[in-house]
């Protein structure tokens, strides 16, 4: 699996926040110390992305090769998402896309 973390930043006084002013590069760093420390038989890797272009959300990642779309992640979910989806391929639906964009809807 490969997970690519948005680590963008606009310029200051632009029109759309950006992950990487948010955390970008902490959540980067916090999958690579997690991943690294549990040693999982399983190839993975955690990198820098540039805009996901979905910043409207807050601080994003995606992972492939589900290309499953997380938004408003925060440091805190770092455990979460690397227990339930990277190691048991179960996504965290409170922070899909998919969801967050449809309760935003409502």
């Amino acid at each position: 699996k490969h997970i690519f973390i948005c680590i963008n930043q606009r310029a200051a006084g632009a029109a759309r926040r950006s992950c990487g002013e948010a955390h970008g590069i902490e959540l980067v760093d916090a999958f690579k110390k997690k991943l690294k420390e549990l040693n999982l038989p399983i190839k993975l890797r955690a990198q820098r992305a540039g805009c996901l272009d979905i910043c409207d959300f807050g601080p994003t990642l995606v992972v492939y090769p589900e290309g499953i779309f997380y938004v408003g992640v925060e440091l805190s979910d770092v455990d979460e998402i690397i227990n339930e989806h990277i190691i048991n391929n179960r996504p965290v639906e409170r922070l899909r896309l998919e969801v967050v964009r449809s309760q935003k809807r409502q």
